[in-house]
C-alpha cells in the first residue's frame, strides 16, 4: 500500500484537532451511524477539559482516490500547540516526511507557529500550508499568507520550502479548496495534496531492522509501549530484538512480543512492520525514548533529535502541612520519587533532581504550564504535595558572566489597554521590538522579556484588559541578566492558628483585603487566608467565634453577616500567585497557599537571615 507520514502543527486553538475529526470522517474510518466525540484525539482528561492538545498522537487514516486508484494510507501525528509541551513536538518530526502548517485566517503566524516549523524546516521537511477557518468574519488571508512567507524566510528556509502549495479549508464545517472564496465542499483537494506533495518513505526495506522511540506509554497487559517509524528492514512478531543507546551501548535484548500499527484512534495487532511504518512495539521493560531498537546484528544507533533544554523549575516537597494525609493516598517521597522519575522518562524535556535532604525535587521543564498539567494530573493520581513558586534557570556565557532566559511575548489587545500593558512590561523589564495594529480595533505588541519578570504576570495581564488580551510567550535565547525585578506588590492574612474559619471573623477581615477562604474551612498556623490590602503580611485571627451570652446585644448588632463569596484560584494561578517564602499545598481535593515556615518565630529567623546575606 502507498505510504504518507505526516505532521500537523499550528499554534494553539487554530484548529488542527478540529481538522483530524473531519479527515476521520470523509476518510471513512467511522461508520456513518458512529457517535463519535468532539476532538477525538484529545484522549486524555485534561485535554477535553482544557480544550487544548497535550500529548502528541500518531492515527491513520485510510483514503481511495476517486476514480479507482491505489488506496493510501496516511500516517498523521497531531501536535501540541503551546511552547511548553514543544518537547513532544520536537521528538515527533523524525517520524515524518511531510508537514501541514495550520494557520488562522485572523491571527496569523504566532510564536509556536515559528517555534516548530523552525524544527521542521532544519529537518529538510516541506510544509503545505493550510489557512483554516477562512469564513471568520474578520479574516485577512492574504496578509496571513505574506506573514507565512516572510516567517520562512526569516527561518532561512530553501527554495523549495518556500515553493509551498496553499489551501483555504474551514476545519469545523469539513471543506479545503485552492479557491479562497470557496464556502463549501470536502476535504479531498487536502488528501491529493498531501498525496502529491508529501514523498513515500525513502528507506531501505531490505537492511536489518531499525527504529527510533520517540513516544513512551504504558499498558497494563503489555507492560513498556514504545512508538516510533521504522527506520529500515522488516519486524517480524517474536524477532529478537535489543536496544541500544546513544552511545551505541546495548541496554537490554529481547523479543518483539507485540507489533501494533495505528487505525484511525485504535492500535491493531501486526505480524509485520516494514521500513516507514509508524508502529508500536511490546516486549522490552527498560528501552526508553531516544534508543534505538533493532535487529541484534545492529550495532550503530540512529541519532536522536537533540532537546531544547528546560528554562524554569520548581520544588516538589512531600507536604508536611498539619493537614498532610487527610485526603490523598499518596503522600510519601518514595511515591513521589517513582511518580516523577516515570514522568522523565517518557517526557524528554522534563528533568528531575533529588534534594539532599531527600524530601524534595526539583523539576525542571519548559514553563508553567507544563508543569502545571505534571500536578493536576499527579493530584488526580491521589497524590499530596507541597509547590515552591517557579524559578528560572540562570546560565553563565563565555565570560562567566550571569545569564537568564528570554522569551518572546506576542500581545494581542484592544487598543484601549495597549499603554496599560506596555507600561507593566516595562516594570517587568521587557524591551518593546514591535507594535502594530492588527485591524478591529486591536493592537499587536511584540517584547523580548525576561522569563523571570513574566512569572505571575497572566492572571493581572487578563484583569488589565477586562478578559479580552490574549498573550503568547515562546522562549527566544538565554540573554544578559537584568537585576532586580519587582514581584508582588501585596502582603497577605496569614492564620494565627488552627480551626474552622467563622463568618463573625472573617466579616471584619474583609475590610484588610480579598478574603480566600469561606466559613467552615479547616485552617491551620501560617496558611495564607487572604491578601494584605498592604504591603506588609499581616497575621489574623479567622477562627474568633461570637461570645454566646444571655444577653442580647443592643442597635440590631446580632444581624447575619454577610461575606463576599472567597477568591478561589486555580492550580496555575496559585503557582504564580505564592513569593519565595510561601507554597501550595496540592491535594486531590483542595488547593491551598501558606507560607514555607509556618511558625512565625522561624519565619522572623528566615527573613533576617535572607536580609542579612
Amino acid at each position: 500500500m502507498n505510504l504518507r507520514n505526516v505532521a500537523i502543527i499550528a499554534h494553539v486553538d487554530h484548529g488542527k484537532t478540529t481538522l483530524v475529526d473531519q479527515l476521520f470522517r470523509q476518510s471513512g474510518t467511522f461508520r456513518d451511524n458512529q457517535r463519535v466525540e468532539e476532538r477525538a484525539m484529545d484522549s486524555n482528561d485534561l485535554e477535553k477539559e482544557r480544550g487544548i492538545t497535550i500529548l502528541a498522537k500518531p492515527t491513520s487514516v485510510e483514503w481511495a482516490p476517486p476514480g479507482g486508484g491505489e488506496p493510501v494510507r496516511i500516517n498523521i501525528v497531531d501536535t501540541p500547540g503551546h511552547a511548553d509541551f514543544g518537547g513532544e513536538v520536537e521528538r515527533i518530526l523524525s517520524m515524518v516526511d511531510g508537514v501541514i502548517l495550520l494557520v488562522d485566517s485572523s491571527e496569523g503566524a504566532m510564536p509556536q507557529t515559528k517555534f516548530v516549523t523552525g524544527k521542521a524546516l532544519k529537518l529538510g521537511l516541506r510544509p503545505i500550508v493550510v489557512v483554516n477557518k477562512i469564513d471568520r468574519s474578520d479574516a485577512r488571508v492574504q496578509e496571513v499568507l505574506d506573514e507565512v512567507f516572510d516567517l520562512f524566510v526569516t527561518l532561512e528556509a530553501n527554495d523549495d520550502q518556500l515553493d509551498f502549495p496553499v489551501l483555504y479549508a474551514s476545519g469545523r464545517n469539513g471543506y479545503a479548496s485552492d479557491d479562497a472564496d470557496a464556502r463549501e465542499g470536502t476535504l479531498q483537494p487536502l488528501f491529493e495534496k498531501i498525496v502529491e506533495h508529501v514523498p513515500p518513505p525513502a528507506l531501505d526495506q531490505d537492511a536489518p531492522f531499525s527504529f527510533l522511540v520517540t513516544l513512551l506509554d504504558r499498558d497494563n497487559f503489555l507492560g513498556r509501549i514504545l512508538t516510533g517509524r521504522v527506520q529500515s528492514g522488516t519486524v517480524k512478531l517474536n524477532q529478537p530484538i535489543h536496544a541500544l543507546d546513544a552511545d551505541g551501548k546495548v541496554i537490554e535484548t529481547g523479543r518483539a512480543s507485540k507489533i501494533m500499527t495505528f487505525q484511525g484512534l485504535e492500535r491493531v495487532p501486526t505480524d509485520e512492520a516494514k521500513a516507514g511504518d509508524i508502529i508500536s512495539l511490546a516486549g522490552l521493560t527498560v528501552a526508553t525514548v531516544s534508543n534505538t531498537i533493532a535487529d541484534t546484528s545492529v550495532s550503530t544507533p540512529i541519532q536522536a533529535q537533540p532537546i531544547d533544554p528546560p528554562t524554569l523549575s520548581m520544588r516538589f516537597a512531600v507536604n508536611d502541612s498539619p493537614m498532610a494525609g487527610r485526603e490523598g493516598s499518596k503522600v510519601t517521597s518514595r511515591m513521589i520519587r517513582d511518580r516523577l522519575e516515570r514522568e522523565a522518562e517518557s517526557n524528554v524535556a522534563i528533568k528531575v533532581t533529588e534534594s539532599e535532604d531527600k524530601d524534595s525535587f526539583e523539576v525542571a521543564g519548559r514553563g508553567e504550564l507544563q508543569l502545571g498539567v505534571l500536578i493536576e494530573t499527579m493530584r488526580r493520581e491521589g497524590f499530596e504535595l507541597g509547590i515552591s513558586r517557579p524559578r528560572v534557570l540562570f546560565g553563565e556565557d563565555e565570560n562567566g558572566k550571569k545569564t537568564e532566559p528570554y522569551e518572546t511575548v506576542v500581545i494581542d489587545v484592544d487598543d484601549e489597554f495597549s499603554g496599560t500593558v506596555v507600561d507593566k512590561m516595562n516594570q517587568r523589564k521587557a524591551e518593546m521590538t514591535d507594535m502594530r495594529p492588527s485591524g478591529g480595533g486591536k493592537t499587536r505588541i511584540t517584547f523580548s522579556a525576561p522569563s523571570r519578570g513574566l512569572i505571575g504576570y497572566h492572571g493581572e495581564f487578563l484583569s488589565d484588559t477586562r478578559g479580552t488580551g490574549i498573550m503568547n510567550r515562546l522562549f527566544e535565547k538565554y540573554g544578559p541578566h537584568k537585576g532586580q525585578i519587582e514581584g508582588r506588590k501585596n502582603g497577605v492574612l496569614i492564620s494565627n492558628g488552627n480551626g474552622e474559619a467563622q463568618s463573625y471573623a472573617l466579616g471584619p477581615l474583609e475590610e484588610r483585603g480579598i478574603l480566600f477562604v469561606g466559613h467552615g474551612e479547616a485552617l491551620y498556623e501560617g496558611m495564607i487566608v487572604g491578601e494584605n490590602a498592604k504591603t506588609e503580611d499581616l497575621e489574623v485571627n479567622p477562627m474568633k467565634a461570637k461570645q454566646l451570652t444571655n444577653f442580647r446585644a443592643s442597635g440590631g448588632k446580632d444581624d447575619a453577616v454577610r461575606l463576599t463569596p472567597p477568591k478561589k484560584m486555580t492550580l496555575e494561578q496559585a503557582i504564580a500567585y505564592i513569593d519565595d517564602d510561601e507554597m501550595v499545598e496540592v491535594t486531590p481535593t483542595k488547593i491551598r497557599l501558606r507560607k514555607r515556615h509556618l511558625d512565625p518565630h522561624e519565619r522572623k529567623r528566615a527573613s533576617r537571615a535572607k536580609n542579612a546575606a
